[in-house]
């Protein structure tokens, strides 16, 4: 769905109740009954009643009519207003502008704060296209289908939040994290273009050597990018360097359940394919996991995904977005 922040500002303290109402009632319910709804807000019902049906009609919940009873779920919507009031009540963002972007699983739009500094939000949006594939597999967390894609939209935002603050603090070229709440995610503005939009670069070789370079400082640090395209590099404008974006889908190199070389040669050869194709470059020389993690053991004193970990994305949370 599109974001449309027209609304935000006219959404009263008391609307805003009753959609965090409706947010809490989510986590145990499929559909939040009205009597639950009054209750978590501490608002009487007729008055409950009157705020769900503006809520409603803006689209920011939306009512179940085949349910046993009368009730209501948060959309996208209603999610995306909660978390713009979290971030603006913190004075990071102000206000929106248009959209810049948009991937298999997330929006991205231009912001601003109250100074009118450019910013990114990115909005993570699970089960847009993966959502009949998965269903046909397992039911992920229960019969909570609208509230589970939800759910781990905010662990796949959490995941690339903890992600991009520990690379950015360890001088990787990711952009520098601004914010997160709830599934979005403000980053600062990068005057960049995609790799995928470069039809010709003065040096291909050097460019190619920075990718390999970074996809191999990424796994001495204990980490594989897991989808280290063209989609999700950016080219620096002025300096042609590159900021590596996207991290949700990234992988620890402790991990024993998965073939950890198949994701980090995955990565290798979309890079080799794309300067190939492209460019007209090839190159005998990219790095192969086994020597890569080898050649890394010796003097290396900290590890990236462990200090995730301790950041407060635990195994638990990564669990549920691996399945």
């Amino acid at each position: 769905m599109k974001l449309d922040a027209t609304d935000l500002r006219y959404v009263t303290s008391e609307e805003f109740r009753v959609l965090t109402a409706v947010e809490m009632g989510s986590k145990n319910h499929e559909v939040v009954p009205i009597v639950l709804i009054a209750q978590i807000s501490g608002l009487r019902n007729g008055g409950v009643n009157k705020l769900i049906g503006s809520l409603a009609k803006r689209n920011l919940v939306s009512k179940v009519q085949n349910a046993k009873y009368d009730g209501y779920r948060l959309t996208y919507g209603g999610y995306d207003f909660l978390a713009m009031r979290a971030m603006s009540k913190r004075d990071t963002m102000q206000s929106v502008g248009n959209q810049i972007g948009v991937g298999k699983e997330s929006d991205i739009y231009i912001v601003a704060d109250s100074d009118g500094n450019e910013m990114v939000l990115k909005l993570h949006r699970l089960g847009r296209v993966s959502f009949r594939a998965i269903k046909e597999k397992r039911d992920y967390l229960g019969k909570r289908k609208s509230a589970s894609w939800m759910y781990m939209s905010r662990l796949a935002a959490q995941k690339e939040w903890a992600f991009m603050k520990i690379l950015h603090e360890h001088n990787f070229p990711v952009p520098r994290p601004i914010d997160q709440a709830r599934h979005c995610i403000l980053m600062e503005f990068i005057d960049a273009y995609p790799l995928r939009q470069v039809s010709d670069v003065t040096s291909p070789g050097k460019l190619y050597s920075s990718l390999m370079d970074i996809i191999i400082r990424f796994a001495h640090a204990g980490l594989i990018h897991g989808d280290f395209n063209e989609f999700n590099i950016l080219i620096r404008r002025e300096t042609g360097e590159p900021i590596i974006i996207d991290f949700p889908q990234m992988v620890s190199t402790l991990h024993i359940n998965l073939g950890l070389f198949r994701y980090f040669n995955r990565d290798v050869e979309c890079i080799r394919t794309f300067f190939a194709r492209r460019f007209r470059y090839e190159s005998a020389l990219y790095p192969r996991f086994r020597k890569v993690l080898s050649d890394g053991a010796e003097g290396d004193d900290f590890r990236l995904d462990v200090m995730v970990e301790a950041s407060g994305f635990g195994k638990r949370e990564m669990k549920v977005l691996e399945e």
